[in-house]
């Protein structure tokens, strides 16, 4: 396995946390909880990989999200 599909595996397996952690945080659906985070600008930066940001612990990026993107979660 290559260095970009493990990349691509890590980075699936964090969205995958990131957005379980919303919906049971708030008591949402995952549906409801996927179109907070894929709407967000916290994707895009996790998706290019902005300043390692995707790195950090997937409860620390729901909390940036909902710090940063309060409007997705209305």
């Amino acid at each position: 396995m290559d260095e970009k599909v493990l990349e691509q595996v890590y980075q699936e397996s964090l969205e995958e946390r990131i957005i379980s952690y919303i919906a049971e945080d708030n008591s949402y659906s995952l549906e409801k909880a996927m179109a907070i985070y894929y709407k967000s600008k916290l994707a895009d930066k996790i998706h290019l990989g902005k300043d390692g940001i995707q790195y950090l612990d997937y409860k620390v990026l729901a909390e940036i999200l909902r710090e940063t993107e309060p409007e997705l979660f209305t």
